[in-house]
């Protein structure tokens, strides 16, 4: 590590969105981090917490419009597309590692800039390949909720039919830039389906499920729905299966054994269980002839944030979980 001590030396790029905000929230109070400088061109020279009114007394940073590569790990809390941009024209040494958030490096074909190789960073798929990497692709937020709910079959090569999956997800999945479905009159007592079965995330989802499951070539039905809420995604999938209810909770459980933050369950689950946490909840049942799935998840933690400063714990050798037990809402 570079520096004067020994915390991990940190820069946020992007500082003053949601995913920018959630870092901030994250790392001023992770143990073994510093954080040396977030970037902000709109939001030079003003204080943190005049963006992030919340973090008025824990922190005294002010944004920057100097980037430093006196650091060890650099967060992209950048739109889709940005991320390739900032690094054409802000070449980072390859000593430095890279987090990524936006979509830009996820997949394998665009998973390289220069000299810079990007792993796809879902722990529970590819924990020591991540412990082992430079550069990390940190996952889409649907993409992860429903990864999470098909990975243990995928892994043993039980996903044998098409997939139908519909999910909601909180307003701040859109980003904190205002557009006409994010505003609070349009939003509110509201629901809408939007970019049905041909969402982004899919190519990531099919992907993944592809490296557990090479053979799959069945269809993976997503209806999205945008929520009246501000943060969480709900999805409910199912697929026919041979399995019985206790043979596919077993399965699920076994899979996740070890992984900190992804937890299975029979018992109904709902948002106010992982909302504010980087966890994963999942309720497995059987019906009929159906395997029925619901994975649930913060969209700004454990599907962006929470998930990216979980990858670096595990760059660095950290325990995974350190800096991310975080409370719930529950009420």
């Amino acid at each position: 590590m570079t520096g004067s001590t020994s915390k991990i030396r940190a820069g946020i790029v992007g500082g003053a969105g949601y995913t920018g905000g959630e870092m901030l929230r994250i790392l001023v109070n992770h143990p073994n981090v510093e954080i040396a400088f977030v970037h902000s061109n709109s939001n030079a020279g003003n204080y943190v917490h005049d963006v992030h009114t919340d973090l008025l007394g824990d922190t005294d940073l002010k944004f920057a419009s100097e980037l430093s590569n006196d650091i060890d790990v650099l967060f992209l809390c950048v739109g889709h597309g940005d991320a390739r941009k900032f690094l054409d024209v802000n070449p980072i040494p390859d000593s430095i590692k890279i987090i990524d958030l936006s979509q830009d490096f996820r997949l394998a074909q665009n998973a390289k800039h220069n000299s810079k190789r990007f792993v796809y960073g879902l722990p529970e798929l590819n924990r020591e390949e991540i412990k082992k990497a430079q550069n990390i692709a940190n996952p889409g937020c649907f993409a992860t909720c429903l990864q999470l709910g098909l990975l243990p079959l995928a892994a043993k090569g039980l996903l044998n039919g098409e997939i139908h999956i519909t999910a909601t997800t909180g307003s701040t999945g859109a980003g904190q830039s205002p557009s006409t479905t994010t505003h609070f009159t349009w939003r509110n007592d509201n629901l809408s389906v939007y970019k049905a079965f041909d969402h982004q995330h899919l190519k990531e989802i099919g992907q993944s499920v592809k490296q557990l499951q090479p053979g799959f070539d069945k269809a993976i039905n997503f209806i999205p729905y945008r929520g009246d809420y501000t943060r969480g995604i709900i999805a409910s999938m199912y697929i026919d299966s041979d399995l019985s209810a206790e043979e596919a909770l077993k399965l699920f459980q076994d899979y996740y054994d070890g992984h900190p933050f992804t937890h299975v369950t029979k018992k109904s689950i709902d948002l106010k269980q992982i909302v504010n946490t980087n966890k994963c909840f999942l309720q497995v049942e059987k019906h009929g002839n159906k395997l029925f799935i619901v994975s649930i998840l913060d969209n700004l933690l454990k599907g962006a944030s929470g998930q990216a400063v979980q990858n670096m714990n595990l760059l660095f050798g950290l325990e995974e979980s350190a800096g991310l037990k975080l409370k719930a809402t529950a009420f």
